[in-house]
């Protein structure tokens, strides 16, 4: 992962989410328009954290969070989803 140029501010979190799952377990291809949205992804950057509440995930962290969380963004050509951290349901 190279280093961004960004910074959450708070209790955000930059989160790049993992790829969509190219076939079912049967094997199956799945077309574009009927893949789900992951909701699985790496940590890529993380904010100081609020005042009296510390950040518990640290960048690297793989995580699940619900489906509609975050915000989508593009940095240098890649996706990723800027969150709260309060949206994060997992650490995996």
């Amino acid at each position: 992962m190279a280093k961004l140029k960004i910074k959450p501010l708070a209790d955000r979190v930059l989160v790049e989410p993992a790829a969509a799952e190219e076939k079912t377990a049967g094997g199956i291809i799945i077309p574009d328009t009927a893949k789900e949205k992951p909701q699985k992804g790496t940590v890529a950057a993380v904010g100081p954290g609020k005042k009296d509440e510390p950040m518990t995930v640290k960048v690297g962290d793989n995580v699940l969070y619900g489906k509609y969380a975050g915000t989508e963004i593009t940095i240098d050509g890649n996706n990723y989803l800027i969150m709260r951290e309060s949206d994060i349901v997992a650490v995996v």
